[in-house]
């Protein structure tokens, strides 16, 4: 059973809620405009979620090689870590991730059979952006690319793959409505980076919050998250009104913020997580009962 819960931890499965959240988004978007298959809703959910756990598996595996992620390391402090503990084999990890994203490939491969060729190339470009994030040669996540990385693929790649999936066409609206969630979902790669700059900055690694430094790291942090619900007003004025509701989660990152100014916590990307799950599944909700009541 504990071999379960490592390999079950390893995949930090606490993080599939934004991916649910996009693929959500979309699928609700493109319902909105027609008839809605709950069949490929899963179908691309699945791929999304496997693509996911499969990337966090071989980011954590390259972050061990590498040495960045240690027992020193803070991510390490504050959740399970089973590669830096030793208690997966790490050739086992890279192995399970290349079978994940495999299980990611074939259902896609489905999917651009039967919805379009577009899906293909949103697959790939998310295949080659999980795999080249920690790994060599590029590990773009240490040249200070990573946050824009996340932004493009939890925002505009995965909402409008979804739309695709269901539509087979892309829709501005879509594109516009992923833009402030893909925002928020970076700021909790920022977070932690902004946490583990010194740690960083020791391994010399470069990222957008090393280059920033603390104090203006914390200000693009505030800037992006009053840009992504700015964004969402805006859309509230274009789209629906019904998207005012994620203005219930404000509170949430009010508190987050005064938390952040004064100290940023061990666990800063999982509070932002967690405002972002609350904001996305406002979303949803939001598209959802646009979709029914208009």
């Amino acid at each position: 059973m504990s071999l379960y819960r490592n390999w079950f931890l390893a995949s930090r499965p606490w993080s599939f809620t934004m991916t649910a959240i996009s693929v959500s988004v979309g699928s609700a978007m493109a319902a909105i405009d027609g008839p809605f298959s709950w069949p490929f809703f899963f179908l691309a959910l699945v791929s999304a979620v496997l693509m996911h756990a499969a990337t966090n598996l071989i980011n954590d595996y390259y972050d061990v090689q590498s040495g960045v992620d240690t027992h020193q390391a803070r991510t390490a402090h504050y959740r399970p870590h089973p590669l830096v503990e030793g208690l997966l084999p790490a050739e086992q990890v890279r192995l399970v991730a290349y079978v994940l994203y495999t299980m990611a490939a074939v259902i896609g491969l489905f999917l651009t059979v039967t919805r379009g060729l577009a899906v293909l190339w949103i697959g790939a470009a998310g295949l080659l952006a999980g795999l080249t994030y920690t790994a060599p040669p590029f590990r773009y996540k240490y040249i200070a690319l990573g946050e824009i990385s996340v932004f493009l693929m939890w925002g505009p790649l995965m909402v409008e793959g979804a739309y695709f999936v269901q539509r087979q066409a892309f829709d501005l609206n879509a594109l516009l409505v992923s833009l402030p969630f893909g925002v928020l979902v970076a700021l909790v790669l920022l977070a932690n980076n902004i946490r583990d700059i010194d740690h960083d900055r020791s391994r010399h690694i470069h990222t957008l919050a090393t280059l920033l430094g603390h104090r203006r790291g914390l200000h693009a942090y505030l800037l992006l998250m009053v840009l992504a619900y700015a964004g969402m007003l805006v859309l509230a004025g274009t789209l629906t009104p019904w998207i005012l509701i994620i203005f219930l989660s404000l509170p949430l990152a009010v508190g987050l913020l005064k938390q952040m100014v004064r100290a940023v916590p061990a666990d800063a990307d999982a509070q932002t997580a967690k405002l972002d799950t609350a904001f996305g599944l406002l979303l949803v909700v939001s598209l959802v009962l646009e979709g029914l009541i208009g």
